[in-house]
């Protein structure tokens, strides 16, 4: 067990601008960006603070024309995969200013603060999509999904027990398993529910809803490279922890997050038009590698190596430096409007 941390102070001028260690070191709590302990860490900040956008800029015109057509199964899918989100994606603004309470180190207090206000948009535009397109009792259902439906408590519990025990009893170990799971969230948890937005889109159906979700997608890219950083700085400067145990659990943790996001999916997008179940297997498992590759670890998975489901990436950013024309299609596709969901073009 490591040693319990403190919440860090905001100024303490004796100690020296530039941080002593992410996590349990010593910094005055004055960022120079010119000098800090981690420079490559500037253009993660960089590259985040570029995705900057609101939910109130998409149109959502066509899809509340559009979400009466829907199949059954298409709105019923529509409704719980927002709540799926929701659920994730809300406790990440918290997350990640825990984070920030706890890091010595202030360009991740800085870094973390973007991110944290990001993901609280993300929760919003979930809002924002269901007010669209759904009555108010029928908003406050979808929301309910993550405290009522059993598939998804069950898929949570690993997560609800790493969050709380990170923000129970703060130590470096427990940061760390904290920093494995938003990756697990920004790179993993999310791609089903993604997949079925854009299989939408695909058919020419919630195309607004879609856009949404592209930029939440593009951040939790961002965000999840910053993640996996952080996470490898941070062992680097403990190796005591840096044990095999260690790997192993997080190993662990991928394999049971492989599992638990492919029950969702089959449970969730069985008998969706459009969705391979075996290739969402695969693209699960394909994903799993990138985000273990990314945390300074091996496959798992050898024979995924290759995304699957080539369709895919017309709508999503990638981890190859392969990236699509994500803003030919904002100007092509993703119209923005002033006035809320577009309400006045009815």
């Amino acid at each position: 067990m490591t040693k319990k941390l403190d919440k860090v102070k905001i100024l303490e001028p004796i100690n020296p601008n530039k941080s002593t260690a992410l996590f349990g070191g010593k910094a005055s709590g004055i960022l120079n960006w010119n000098d800090i302990a981690y420079p490559h860490f500037y253009q993660h900040r960089e590259q985040i603070r570029a995705l900057f956008w609101r939910a109130s800029e998409v149109d959502m015109t066509q899809d509340i024309k559009q979400f009466g057509t829907l199949t059954e199964k298409e709105r019923s899918a529509f409704l719980k995969i927002i709540g799926l989100l929701a659920t994730l994606d809300g406790p990440q603004t918290d997350a990640a200013a825990r984070l920030s309470n706890y890091s010595t180190d202030p360009s991740v207090k800085s870094i973390m603060a973007t991110i944290a206000d990001q993901e609280s948009e993300h929760n919003h535009s979930y809002a924002y999509v269901l007010s669209s397109v759904a009555d108010l009792k029928t908003q406050n259902e979808s929301f309910e999904t993550g405290r009522v439906d059993v598939i998804l408590l069950k898929r949570n519990e690993r997560i609800v027990e790493v969050y709380n025990e990170f923000a129970l009893n703060t130590t470096i170990e427990s940061a760390l398993k904290a920093m494995v799971y938003t990756a697990l969230l920004e790179g993993l948890f999310f791609y089903s529910a993604f997949a079925f937005f854009y299989n939408l889109a695909r058919n020419q159906k919630m195309v607004g809803t879609s856009t949404m979700v592209s930029y939440i997608n593009r951040d939790e890219l961002q965000h999840g490279r910053f993640i996996s950083d952080l996470f490898r700085a941070t062992l680097s400067e403990n190796p005591d922890l840096n044990t095999k145990e260690f790997t192993d659990w997080v190993y662990d943790q991928f394999r049971h997050s492989v599992e638990q996001e492919t029950i969702w999916s089959r449970y969730q997008l069985a008998g969706i038009d459009g969705i391979d179940l075996i290739e969402m297997e695969g693209y699960i498992k394909y994903r799993a590698n990138k985000m273990l590759r990314l945390l300074g670890l091996s496959d798992i998975y050898p024979e995924h190596t290759e995304n699957e489901m080539k369709w895919i990436r017309a709508y999503v950013d990638n981890f190859d430096d392969t990236k699509t024309d994500f803003f030919e299609q904002k100007s092509r596709q993703y119209t923005k409007t002033s006035d809320l969901n577009g309400f006045d073009e009815l």
